[in-house]
């Protein structure tokens, strides 16, 4: 089934584009892969970025948008990332970045392409566990800039994963939520997630 990828706010995309289009901002920018790219760079597969600001015992959570993360393509592979954020004058280009969390949302992506149902896609951040997943959301024609993970939701950890939460293995938000809010709380040992039973 076709994977669904939320519109990004123009002001957004535009912020992206005039980075790309400054040597300055390439240049400086921490990317070799991006500076030493070969031919045009262009932004493709904005994601909005949620953030996973509490989870409580109960399981609860509070997520809030943190802003739209572009994959950076140069001759048809992802060579670098471009973040953006919401500012009290609008969107706002943040920075450039590499590293393995790239690589491994264009192969969650991909992956998410061969399942059978459609989703719209998402990425989630847990910053208290160093954790970023890509959020299959099942309503793919819900604003991506709103919600909450749903129970029926799947997330998809990136590699590099927590310990003992299995990178890149879809997990529903009511199996998943459970064990990260064990994580959270010192005094008890969480399960691990992909462990043969």
């Amino acid at each position: 089934m076709p994977l669904h990828v939320p519109p990004a706010p123009a002001p957004a995309v535009r912020t992206v584009l005039t980075a790309l289009g400054s040597p300055t901002a390439v240049r400086e920018a921490p990317t070799p892969s991006l500076r030493n790219a070969q031919g045009p760079a262009t932004p493709d597969l904005p994601l909005p970025v949620h953030v996973l600001d509490r989870i409580t015992p109960a399981g609860a959570s509070a997520t809030r948008l943190a802003g739209w993360r572009f994959l950076i393509r140069c001759g048809g592979s992802a060579v670098a990332a471009a973040e953006t954020r919401l500012t009290p004058d609008g969107w706002a280009f943040s920075h450039f970045f590499e590293g393995p969390y790239v690589t491994a949302t264009e192969h969650a992506l991909r992956q998410a392409e061969t399942m059978t149902q459609s989703y719209q896609a998402r990425l989630l951040s847990v910053p208290e566990l160093y954790m970023l997943t890509l959020w299959l959301h099942g309503d793919c024609t819900a604003d991506g800039a709103e919600g909450h993970p749903a129970a029926t939701d799947l997330l998809v950890p990136l590699a590099p994963a927590p310990p003992g939460i299995a990178a890149h293995r879809p997990h529903r938000v009511a199996e998943l939520l459970p064990v990260l809010t064990n994580r959270l709380t010192p005094a008890s040992t969480p399960p691990l997630l992909g462990s043969p039973a």
